[in-house]
């Protein structure tokens, strides 16, 4: 990137992207990857601090990121239509910000060059989520929220 030029998230689209910029927007903040629910009176999504069994609490990363949808059905595989509609992603979701024109955080990698960066800012979920495999998934409402 020239001086000049401003960095591609601020110039594209989310349909403009190539592959490679797509998945560096990604944050790894792994709060897309926590069970969720839906209040059946107000229609509110509702977070749980339950991760998905294949994400490695360590690095919050995929463990099986190319096969996660296969793995586990329930896993969404972000694209530019499906950001638009989801209102539960993370107001600091980088898909998200780019989606509504907005730009990323100081904290996000991209601009920080960090990796770590996310984590450090605690936008992640790193030492707040717990494994499914931990859990009994019929009681996920007695874990509710990260806050």
């Amino acid at each position: 990137m020239s001086r000049n030029s401003a960095p591609f998230w601020k110039t594209k689209t989310l349909e403009e992207m190539s592959p490679e910029e797509w998945e560096s927007l990604c944050d790894g903040c792994a709060l897309c990857c926590l069970h969720k629910f839906q209040d059946e009176d107000s229609g509110e999504v509702i977070l749980t601090h339950v991760a998905c069994r294949l994400l490695d609490l360590k690095s919050c990363r995929c463990r099986d990121y190319r096969r996660r949808h296969k793995r586990v059905p329930t896993c969404l595989v972000l694209n530019p239509k499906l950001v638009r509609k989801l209102d539960w992603l993370p107001e600091t979701c980088a898909y998200r910000l780019v989606a509504e024109g907005k730009d990323l955080p100081d904290w996000h990698p991209l601009v920080s060059g960090d990796p770590d960066s996310v984590h450090r800012a605690h936008a992640s979920v790193l030492g707040r989520a717990i494994s499914e495999r931990d859990v009994e998934m019929d009681r996920l409402e007695d874990y509710v929220s990260l806050e």
